[in-house]
């Protein structure tokens, strides 16, 4: 049919050039000639061929073709299962759209893309923003407001909602989440003679079982912790401590309970109970509990893949996090789909029939099917726990998660944590002075 239709098409195109100069407006220039016979005959044979429903599917592509919007939807690179599942979402939006087509975008060197594309006023249509780096952004006027915009956004779960949510305003839906759990190695506990952890347990019974794990002689310790805030903060959370009141006008982490929480992380250093992954010949927590230098970890669900693919042979289970003083508390970390400012409006309604499908209940069930993350949906839990049942005591810890989120200019007040940590972890900085001065530094940030 193609090889029908170019010739009809380029013979009429012969045709109208010929009409169109005879018909023009008069000149000196000798008028073109008439098609000869032999053309003429041509045209009317190729007419004949080409069936009127031909016709009408060319005429419908070119009219399609004009009004297609161009959407770019931006995000940073993950692992190929991942890269691969999410691109097969956007070709099934794809598929199901005929004036709107999405171009994916997966990039390195993310954050500094981002803030060059808004920085020089051509953003992406779509973008992922973690929750850590939202109110920054909502700060810079970079995002529209996607309240108005979603479907269904009552489904969200609350503590995700309130992650994109700055004074009173929903941002943007979450794209999916994660939450910290406990893994422990089944075959260390076996050889110790210990009960598995369960979700009823707390910082007592972590610390206890520490004590029987570990064998520094042997290079195997009880828990592997790393000097992060993003880890050490559920422990702040789980003793009823804060880092700011709840309208973030005030710090509050040097508290009583900043101090209990932060003595008991790096006691378990101190007393070779736990140690950092660098010293366990590893590059993160994942990688040191898969080698069995330590019979349980802190991580979120992105660890269950990573054993899976690297260490197949390692018997372990997941339980929610020891409760602390001040009960349960694990973090969310998310990220959600925003639409910036800025854009004309035909672009911003197709961009925004986007975010809902890739957070509807289809468009998120294809992606959350890989059960490298998990949807941020109230509706999708039975049955996604229904394919990845192993999962449950991360999903759980979404009705107790606090977001991972603060406010413009926070990211100060992470490196001082983390480096006060690391010289905690080394024996050159008590917790007293940690807290010290991340509350100094947390109050010049509030203060601008």
């Amino acid at each position: 049919m193609l090889k029908k239709l170019t010739l009809f098409m380029s013979l009429l195109l012969v045709l109208s050039l010929a009409i169109a100069a005879c018909g023009g407006e008069t000149s000196d220039a000798e008028p073109e000639a008439p098609l000869s016979e032999e053309a003429q005959q041509d045209v009317a044979e190729a007419e004949e061929d080409v069936t009127e429903e031909e016709m009408e599917e060319v005429a419908g592509e070119e009219a399609m073709s004009g009004d297609v919007v161009e959407l770019q939807l931006m995000g940073w690179a993950s692992s190929d299962a991942e890269n691969t599942r999410l691109q097969a979402v956007v070709d099934s939006f794809n598929d199901s759209q005929e004036n709107i087509h999405v171009n994916l975008n997966l990039v390195p060197d993310y954050d500094t893309k981002l803030q060059t594309s808004l920085a020089g006023g051509s953003p992406p249509d779509v973008f992922y923003v973690d929750s850590f780096k939202l109110p920054d952004l909502v700060a810079a006027g970079a995002i529209e407001p996607a309240e108005q915009q979603l479907e269904n956004a009552d489904d969200f779960y609350s503590s995700l909602r309130d992650a994109f949510t700055i004074d009173g305003t929903f941002y943007c839906p979450p794209k999916d989440f994660s939450t910290l759990a406990l893994q422990y190695n089944t075959d260390l506990f076996d050889a110790a003679g210990l009960d598995y952890p369960t979700a009823d347990w707390t910082w007592e019974d972590l610390r206890s079982a520490a004590e029987q794990l570990s064998n520094p002689d042997e290079g195997i310790y009880g828990m592997v912790i790393n000097p992060d805030f993003a880890r050490w903060i559920a422990f702040l959370y789980q003793a009823d401590g804060s880092v700011t009141n709840e309208d973030f006008t005030e710090m509050t982490i040097n508290s009583p309970e900043a101090l209990e929480a932060l003595e008991f992380y790096i006691g378990m250093v101190d007393d070779g109970l736990a140690n950092q992954p660098s010293e366990l010949d590893s590059g993160w927590n994942g990688e040191a509990f898969g080698k069995g230098r330590a019979a349980m970890s802190m991580e979120g669900n992105w660890i269950i893949s990573f054993l899976a693919d690297q260490f197949p042979d390692l018997n372990y289970g997941v339980t929610q996090l020891p409760a602390g003083p001040g009960g349960e508390a694990t973090m969310a970390f998310t990220v959600c789909y925003a639409v910036p400012t800025g854009i004309d409006a035909e672009q911003q309604a197709a961009a925004f029939e986007l975010v809902n499908f890739l957070t509807g209940s289809d468009g998120m069930k294809q992606w959350t099917d890989l059960g490298l993350a998990m949807p941020t949906r109230e509706s999708l839990r039975e049955g996604w726990l229904a394919q990845f049942p192993e999962l449950q005591p991360f999903l759980d810890g979404a009705e107790y998660a606090h977001p991972w989120q603060f406010r413009p200019g926070f990211q100060d007040v992470l490196d001082t944590i983390n480096d006060g940590l690391q010289q905690a972890f080394a024996g050159t900085a008590l917790p007293e002075t940690v807290l010290e001065n991340a509350q100094e530094v947390g109050e010049e940030v509030l203060a601008r």
